[in-house]
């Protein structure tokens, strides 16, 4: 078994995280980057959902805990 020394070590460990790099991209890193696309097909995919009838135990859509009126704001 070989085993590599000096620079082609150094080549062989850069190739490798690159390479693994590479293949994260698209899968990981890509869809962070740019969400846009996959919005749009989940806007597609979900148009005829009605989510007041899937709710269940008839609870309330989901709706930002957060989210502020200009009243509740001083």
């Amino acid at each position: 078994m070989a085993f590599y020394r000096g620079w082609r070590y150094t080549a062989f460990i850069t190739g490798f995280v690159g390479f693994i790099g590479l293949a994260l991209y698209p899968i990981a890193i890509s869809p962070m980057i740019d969400s846009s696309d996959y919005k749009k097909i989940q806007k597609e995919t979900r148009k005829n959902i009605n989510k007041d009838a899937i709710q269940p135990g008839n609870m309330k859509v989901w709706s930002d805990p957060f989210d502020r009126t200009k009243e509740d704001v001083k």
